[in-house]
């Protein structure tokens, strides 16, 4: 697939309040500051689609991006935000579940996970919960670029066995790296075959 039109179509914090224009979504979602904006970016071959920020957390509200006037790519506020209050971490965490839940478009959730570390609790817990609501997922490994490919080929393969003990069988999984542009075409042709099956 190749991007050849993406526009902003509006931020929202209620399903009701999503651009009327219905089409299939194709979410992003992951811990802050792992890479989210600059994967959404590089997918779209623009530079500031998505604000990219240094400071975690940086994107409250779920936004909306019309890909090839076809599908939606949807950018979601990241889980795992400590400069904010658990007041206002509740309230975000309410609108995420909201919407990957309830949306009746939703057809896929990128969960982007760092590839750099081993794997969170905060990632797992957020995995599991995908599982037992029965959402389709996949995972995005993100900055690979960071590590050698050796050491890289060993990280992933931990966090596959870890996973492993709580799934039989594995998602689909992507290795990125938003500076390279490492992932862009595999992730693509992917959200294009899953478009043709709908």
């Amino acid at each position: 697939m190749k991007i050849t039109q993406a526009e902003f179509s509006g931020s929202s914090q209620q399903l009701s309040d999503r651009p009327k224009k219905k089409a299939a979504e194709f979410a992003f979602i992951g811990r802050s500051n792992v890479g989210k904006s600059s994967l959404i970016n590089c997918l779209c071959g623009r530079k500031n689609l998505a604000r990219i920020s240094s400071t975690p957390g940086k994107t409250r509200l779920i936004n909306h991006f019309l890909i090839n006037d076809t599908w939606y790519l949807v950018d979601l506020p990241g889980y795992g935000y400590a400069r904010m209050s658990k007041s206002a971490a509740a309230k975000m965490d309410k609108m995420i579940s909201h919407y990957i839940i309830n949306s009746e478009e939703l057809v896929l959730l990128f969960v982007l996970i760092d590839s750099r570390h081993d794997l969170q609790k905060l990632d797992l817990d957020f995995l599991i919960s995908l599982g037992k609501a029965e959402i389709p997922f996949s995972i995005i490994f993100t900055k690979c670029d960071k590590l050698k490919p050796k050491t890289l080929e060993n990280q992933i393969e931990s966090i596959k066995k870890d996973l492993l003990t709580y799934w039989e069988a594995l998602p689909p999984m992507f290795l990125s790296s938003a500076e390279k542009g490492t992932g862009r075409d595999n992730i693509l042709d992917y959200i294009d075959s899953v478009l043709s099956n709908i």
